[in-house]
């Protein structure tokens, strides 16, 4: 089990409004589905998030790293992400 935290460059926002958390949610759903991963719980903030996920294969990485390139080119959090990629992925 992981917690998973990631935040907007510069701390930025990255969600401005209840569509962009709707179309993160929806994109992590995809995520779980293709990774098999269980999502305990999430938090999203303005300018970040927390996940608690469990991950039945060894895909921690791979699954974030699609999670977050598949994010809408149009989304704010699209092009606020910070460039640095798990920087709070702890293992629990």
């Amino acid at each position: 089990m992981y917690h998973v935290m990631n935040r907007g460059d510069r701390r930025e926002d990255i969600f401005q409004d209840g569509e962009d958390r709707k179309r993160f949610l929806s994109t992590l759903g995809e995520a779980g589905k293709k990774t098999e991963w269980e999502v305990h719980s999430y938090c999203l903030m303005r300018n970040h998030f927390h996940l608690v996920i469990e991950t039945p294969q060894p895909n921690l990485v791979a699954g974030m790293k699609w999670l977050l390139g598949s994010i809408p080119s149009d989304s704010t959090f699209a092009t606020s992400f910070a460039a640095t990629s798990l920087p709070g992925a702890t293992r629990r």
